[in-house]
């Protein structure tokens, strides 16, 4: 087994979890960190958009939760916008995969079909084509990077970002999401009707990982983020450029 890094369960806002992930890429491809998996929860809740989602419609500043706006939030990954409130993220780091894209996505998913058949929802690949760059929502289809349950509802999107060999992979598992919110927002009472899912956060991350040491042949070393790194990630945030966010 190679071994991996496996940072605890964050809960923090998205655009720390953004440049996280981003920092984390960055540090595996030039030779500072090994490969990584993490586990994290947005707060407060935000729409997160795809890194080439430039216009968004007008209304989604005005959206609240509990009192609140919504954050938006840019991905450096590409897709759609993800409702990120009642779910739960999961971001792998790695490089040097073989095959192709889609190969890829449904090798380092692999961990998630098994984790969840285990915990009762089974999942399988999505079809959609490419028509999926009309829809806002990220969740109103599922390509064959994402994983559906039988009766077709997408419950895990996914999205990867390259730099050289290294590989961002994450993506958002719908777990106790506001039916109301998530209509309000993109407008798709279909889309927006969530499976119940009573396993406690700590029971699918423990799942998940068990699944994942299995199926990424990974040997985990439990090492949270230091202080140090908390300093690097913020002055790497500051240092980036975001593309704009434009209503239409």
């Amino acid at each position: 087994m190679n071994t991996w890094r496996l940072i605890p369960l964050i809960s923090a806002s998205g655009a720390f979890h953004m440049a996280v992930d981003e920092w984390l890429l960055e540090q595996h491809r030039h030779g500072h960190q090994p490969s990584v998996l993490r586990f994290y929860q947005w707060e407060p809740a935000a729409l997160s958009l795809g890194y080439h989602q430039r216009q968004i419609p007008d209304g989604w500043r005005n959206v609240k939760w509990q009192g609140r706006s919504l954050d938006l939030v840019r991905r450096p990954s590409g897709g759609r916008a993800v409702l990120h409130q009642g779910d739960l993220t999961y971001a792998i780091i790695t490089s040097d995969l073989p095959g192709r894209r889609r190969e890829i996505y449904q090798t380092l998913s692999a961990f998630l079909v098994e984790g969840w058949r285990s915990l009762g929802v089974p999942l399988f690949f999505g079809k959609t084509g490419r028509g999926y760059i009309h829809n806002p929502s990220c969740f109103g289809t599922a390509t064959d990077a994402d994983l559906v349950t039988a009766d077709g509802y997408k419950f895990i999107g996914s999205a990867q970002l390259y730099r050289g060999k290294a590989l961002l992979q994450h993506g958002s598992m719908r777990l106790a999401q506001d039916s109301d919110l998530f209509y309000k927002v993109f407008g798709d009472r279909q889309a927006s009707l969530a499976p119940s899912i009573p396993t406690s956060i700590e029971t699918i991350v423990s799942t998940l990982t068990q699944t994942a040491r299995l199926h990424l042949g990974a040997d985990f070393v439990v090492t949270p983020l230091t202080a140090d790194e908390y300093r690097a990630i913020a002055e790497f945030q500051q240092q980036k450029v975001k593309a704009p966010i434009v209503l239409s």
